[in-house]
């Protein structure tokens, strides 16, 4: 899939707005996918803990990361590793955070470093969280499919708060086996809402947006100049 920014470039698969694949059926899609199934859950863990949460801070400036809470993968789930202070928590994601037909959605190479505010914490963090219990349940993604839209309609996953927001600004990230790293962003979630009430996606345009109708969300996506340790990002190739 290709967007225009100042250039064109191809979103990574882990950044959920932006890896929408197109509407292939799932079956072929599959058949054809590096990754056709879910691989070995330890596969996808970390085994350093501390690593993890240092991972996960990097995913935004060490002035914001170092109060925020941090959450770690385990067994069962997202469990809290370091208590925070700012509101803000900081976790690494998993392969299934991108749309539910991308062909990097079992590969268990991805991390996904991300820093949210207080508002994407309430509203946003919770689809992560459920996805990833259905994913350990071991739920097929038929079933993760129903499981999201029955937990949006009986409003137990909630819609986007106002400013809900998120840093991605680590270098240590793999977001696709496609784009590495990709480049250092920040995401902002919205109800759905048309990508132009942003000026995004039209050529010159700093914004990007995508749709994730499974989630009923937009996510409007722009690349910063510098990563979370204040290095300057490389710049597309031409």
């Amino acid at each position: 899939m290709k967007l225009e920014m100042t250039r064109t470039v191809s979103f990574p698969s882990l950044v959920l707005a932006a890896a929408l694949s197109p509407g292939w059926p799932q079956q072929a899609q599959e058949a054809k996918a590096p990754y056709p199934s879910m691989a070995p859950l330890e596969q996808y863990l970390i085994t350093d803990r501390n690593a993890e949460v240092a991972l996960a801070r990097s995913a935004a400036p060490e002035s914001i990361s170092r109060d925020a809470e941090v959450m770690v993968l385990g067994r069962q789930g997202y469990e809290t590793a370091v208590k925070g202070k700012n509101g803000f928590m900081c976790i690494v994601e998993r392969s299934w955070t991108a749309p539910i037909d991308d062909p990097d959605f079992w590969n268990p190479k991805l991390r996904g470093p991300i820093c949210f505010n207080p508002p994407a914490v309430r509203s946003y963090l919770p689809l992560t969280i459920k996805k990833t219990e259905l994913v350990l349940a071991g739920q097929s993604k038929t079933q993760m499919s129903e499981g999201i839209r029955a937990g949006l309609d009986k409003k137990e996953l909630p819609t986007p708060e106002s400013g809900a927001m998120c840093y991605m600004l680590s270098k240590d990230g793999y977001l696709s086996d496609r784009d590495g790293h990709w480049h250092p962003h920040l995401m902002f979630f919205v109800p759905q809402t048309a990508a132009l009430t942003w000026c995004a996606n039209l050529p010159g345009s700093p914004i990007l947006a995508s749709q994730d109708p499974a989630s009923r969300l937009t996510v409007f996506l722009i690349p910063v100049a510098k990563w979370s340790d204040g290095t300057a990002d490389a710049p597309n190739p031409m």
